[in-house]
């Protein structure tokens, strides 16, 4: 597993001037943004990244070779990624709205992607309970993506969602899960921040469309906090 600290990344908006291409896109203007990479064609090497507000991007310049992470490991369908990227044109018809945009991708990342795990006597040592610091935390459509801040040097960390065993039953609202992190004793000298994003999909409650679910976690001075969201799935399905 990666160390999830390799990412200092901010979300943010770069807007710079510059000369206009033929579609009114400014060739220095540059977008950041979440997304998930699906290929196309049965080729691995052509891909589009459906963007969290559903923006459809399809790759078709860079400068780089852009079909490997900075691990030098090949995208894969379904990599949950970070795009920055300089829209180029779109296939917008005449009186419609474009239904994709076509890019040059200035940079792209693999972000972790997790599903929720059940504490079980046999992986209690390994989820930790160390403190971890948590940045930003919101949801995009069946996923909980959180911006993460911790202390460490040298070993590998591994952060974790996890919930109580059991089948779920509407009677469990809101469902009670943690966010775990295992330090593997490393030394706390330097600060890594990344992100991580979770699949909420097995929250999902036969007879109902959405769950309610409670997310809490410690930090390095023994504060405890929480976050409280809906899960919407019904839509999905």
């Amino acid at each position: 597993m990666k160390k999830i600290g390799i990412l200092l990344l901010t979300l943010m908006t770069l807007v710079f001037t510059g000369c206009l291409d033929d579609d009114g896109y400014s060739l220095s203007d540059m977008w950041v943004g979440f997304g998930i990479l699906k290929e196309t064609g049965g080729d691995p090497s052509r891909y589009q990244i459906i963007m969290d507000n559903n923006d459809v991007l399809v790759p078709v310049a860079s400068n780089y070779n852009h079909y490997y992470d900075s691990d030098h490991s090949h995208f894969k369908d379904g990599d949950r990624v970070l795009m920055n990227y300089t829209v180029l044109g779109d296939n917008k018809g005449e009186n419609q709205d474009p239904t994709e945009y076509y890019i040059k991708i200035n940079s792209i990342r693999k972000i972790l992607m997790k599903g929720i795990l059940d504490i079980t006597e046999a992986n209690q040592d390994s989820i930790g309970n160390d403190p971890i610091i948590v940045k930003d935390i919101w949801m995009s459509d069946s996923l909980l993506n959180v911006k993460i801040k911790y202390w460490g040097h040298n070993e590998i960390h591994f952060i974790n969602l996890v919930k109580q065993p059991g089948e779920l039953t509407a009677d469990n609202q809101p469902i009670e899960l943690e966010l775990r992190h295992n330090s593997n004793n490393d030394a706390e000298s330097i600060p890594y921040s990344g992100y991580v994003s979770f699949k909420l999909n097995a929250l999902e409650i036969p007879g109902l469309d959405s769950v309610q679910f409670k997310v809490t976690y410690s930090d390095y001075e023994g504060d405890e906090s929480e976050y409280k969201g809906v899960y919407r799935y019904g839509g999905n399905n």
